[in-house]
């Protein structure tokens, strides 16, 4: 019997105290005051040459790829965007050095901005380069925001000659950090 009391006195102060709570004023204002700032990661651009592809005598080589670049196609991507950083890492196991450009184009084949990297040539260590990161902000930003096109020259020195035997790799790996301010 003191059991079944003390236990309906349980259940009417937890019931009593779901009557109490507390609240405030809603403020639907600070929707206007919302600030996002995403920031994204992708791919940049990526390429594998084989030694085999690069044969030559020992003389000069240029090999260039052109890629259309349409991220800033969008008003809206290009309105928000407010810092881009391009990060690049070149390994090299071929015994010839090289030299890769980077070329930022507008949509009359105007150049925007011409990025070099230096690539010493594989001496049986390893040869991974990571170069600093480029950012773009103020009015290098503004320059790729006009950027349509990118086309990445890879200029080989002179050096040993290669053949259908020579072993080795060329491998360009990027990525862009991209951050947006939408308010």
């Amino acid at each position: 019997m003191k059991l079944n009391l003390v236990n309906r006195i349980f259940k009417i102060l937890i019931l009593t105290s779901l009557f109490f709570s507390c609240s405030s004023d809603l403020d639907f204002d600070q929707a206007n005051d919302l600030k996002l700032e995403p920031v994204f990661v992708a791919n940049l651009a990526y390429f594998n040459i084989p030694a085999t592809q690069l044969a030559n005598d020992g003389g000069t080589q240029i090999l260039f790829d052109v890629q259309e670049f349409n991220a800033f196609k969008d008003s809206f991507f290009r309105d928000n965007l407010v810092k881009a950083e391009f990060d690049f890492e070149i390994e090299n196991t071929i015994v010839r050095a090289f030299r890769v450009e980077m070329v930022l184009l507008d949509a009359n084949d105007q150049i925007l901005e011409r990025d070099s990297y230096s690539v010493p040539a594989y001496s049986g260590t390893p040869n991974i380069i990571k170069y600093p990161t480029e950012v773009f902000e103020n009015d290098r930003l503004d320059l790729l925001k006009k950027t349509v096109k990118m086309k990445f020259f890879v200029i080989m020195a002179t050096g040993p000659a290669l053949d259908q035997n020579s072993v080795g790799n060329l491998k360009l790996r990027s990525s862009a950090n991209v951050y947006m301010e939408i308010e």
